[in-house]
């Protein structure tokens, strides 16, 4: 596949997930849950040290889809499932917005793990969001080794396709649902 027709791919799939923002089936949270526990395979394939960060963490949100796209103002946004203790407590819902110098569209999947009760909590009550400061590791085999909470948080994330050129500033907020 050529470079400008997965830039297209990609940016489509931004689209339908922004779209899929404003109401989920029982049917496609099924799906999202299929894709979170087989993201969560690929996460730790990826890194077979994340296997422990999965178990001891308190609580984590895993995003399996996150389209993301912009030419001078992008966004990105995705849906998720939130797991406290290995369980599945609720859904997530990523928005992002940045404004910058950007060009172009990426797939990514992403993971956030909190490290006790109160920083699930904060991500609960809809009141958690990054700055443009936060940092996020890219996956990679042994990335997870010196990794360190920052704030009760960690964040991962891993590219699944697309081409995206970027200097831009934005964060991302998240919106909690209980199951």
């Amino acid at each position: 596949m050529k470079k400008s027709n997965s830039i297209w791919v990609v940016m489509m799939v931004c689209m339908l997930c922004i779209a899929s923002v404003f109401g989920q089936s029982k049917a496609k949270k099924n799906k999202i849950i299929a894709d979170s526990k087989m993201a969560k395979v690929e996460f730790v394939k990826a890194d077979p040290l994340m296997k422990g960060l999965f178990e001891d963490a308190y609580g984590y949100v895993i995003f399996p889809n996150v389209g993301k796209a912009g030419f001078g103002i992008g966004g990105a946004a995705g849906n998720g499932v939130v797991y406290e203790r290995g369980k599945i407590i609720g859904m997530a819902k990523l928005s992002q917005v940045s404004i910058g110098f950007q060009a172009g569209g990426q797939a990514y999947r992403e993971v956030i793990f909190f490290e006790g009760q109160n920083d699930l909590e904060r991500f609960k009550g809809s009141q958690f969001e990054f700055s443009a400061q936060a940092s996020a590791v890219a996956v990679t085999a042994g990335a997870s080794t010196n990794v360190k909470y920052a704030d009760g948080v960690m964040v991962f994330t891993m590219q699944k396709g697309g081409l995206m050129y970027e200097a831009s500033v934005g964060g991302q907020k998240f919106q909690f649902n209980k199951l």
